[in-house]
């Protein structure tokens, strides 16, 4: 049980990864697995286990190869306990892919093959937020198509092996996110582009195999000036700052459109190397102060992308 595209970038990360310094791997798969609760679950900086923070952790420590059998295992178990409940659908497609990172990592299945109840109970939520506009909405009562949310629904639905429906309607929606200067907008009543749908429109064409990055060129270009004097890329033009979410995403974005030249990736590598903390995680941006295993998984991965794209 695993999604193509999901899959294919995180082996992609765990072999730009390998490639880091072994003590920085060490300290930061040491300070991972520290982070794990007593019921097997990851959280945030408050509050109690849940499957979204976990998702990062056992992808943090899957690229880093630091995913063993104790973890996988006291992690599926939390995981398990997770199936029954009703989940909000960021925690669903969080426990999707936890379930296939962990049977894929130390052969803990989490979410039987025969149980396609459980599948096609995810496909009906999935399409309750379809939207009329081609794309999928937050919660079933959204009006309007969410690019980012569009994203995930198309990786939940490569999760649980089923085809995406209509795809051309998606196509028709992800284009009419599209701004004139390349970038793409969140929500159609956003006021500009930024990083991150940008990074997540293109990531959905990737994943449902309709991205042609000759036809991207302004994308690339809007991209690359999103790079700050920092080194880490800008969530928009309007945040004064960068930070480790839009770094990724962004760099992540410009290698699938095959536009790394156009920016300054050793810039990249010192910012996110600048955004450790000293006892091991990443912090998000400049003036945070405290480290979780989602920026974690952002420096790592970013870090990791750097290497492959020297």
């Amino acid at each position: 049980m695993s999604g193509p595209y999901l899959q294919e970038l995180t082996l992609q990360l765990a072999i730009g990864a390998s490639q880091l310094d072994s003590s920085l791997r060490t300290r930061h798969a040491q300070w991972l697995t520290e982070q794990q609760r007593q019921d097997g679950g990851f959280a945030g900086r408050e509050g109690e286990s849940d499957p979204y923070y976990t998702a990062f952790a056992l992808r943090a420590l899957w690229i880093l190869d630091a995913l063993d059998a104790e973890i996988g295992g006291k992690a599926a178990v939390f995981l398990r306990q997770r199936l029954t409940r009703k989940e909000s659908i960021i925690d669903l497609i969080s426990l999707i892919f936890a379930s296939a990172i962990v049977e894929l990592a130390v052969g803990e299945v989490v979410i039987p093959d025969e149980d396609n109840n459980w599948r096609q109970n995810v496909s009906s939520l999935l399409g309750t937020l379809r939207t009329d506009d081609g794309g999928f909405a937050k919660t079933p009562e959204g009006r309007a198509g969410s690019t980012y949310q569009t994203f995930l629904s198309i990786l939940c639905y490569q999760l649980i092996e089923i085809p995406v429906p209509d795809i051309d309607r998606v196509e028709t929606f992800l284009d009419s996110q599209l701004q004139a200067e390349g970038g793409y907008l969140e929500i159609r009543a956003a006021k500009r582009p930024g990083v991150n749908p940008t990074a997540a429109a293109i990531g959905s064409l990737k994943a449902l195999g309709k991205l042609d990055p000759a036809t991207q060129t302004n994308t690339a270009a809007f991209l690359s000036e999103m790079q700050s004097d920092e080194g880490g890329f800008t969530a928009n033009t309007r945040i004064p700052f960068a930070d480790l979410l839009s770094s990724f995403t962004g760099l992540l974005t410009l290698a699938d459109l095959d536009s790394v030249s156009e920016v300054n990736t050793e810039a990249i590598r010192r910012y996110a190397l600048s955004m450790q903390s000293p006892e091991g995680g990443f912090v998000g941006f400049t003036l945070d102060q405290t480290a979780d295993v989602e920026y974690s998984f952002y420096g790592l991965a970013t870090l990791a992308l750097c290497q492959l794209c020297r």
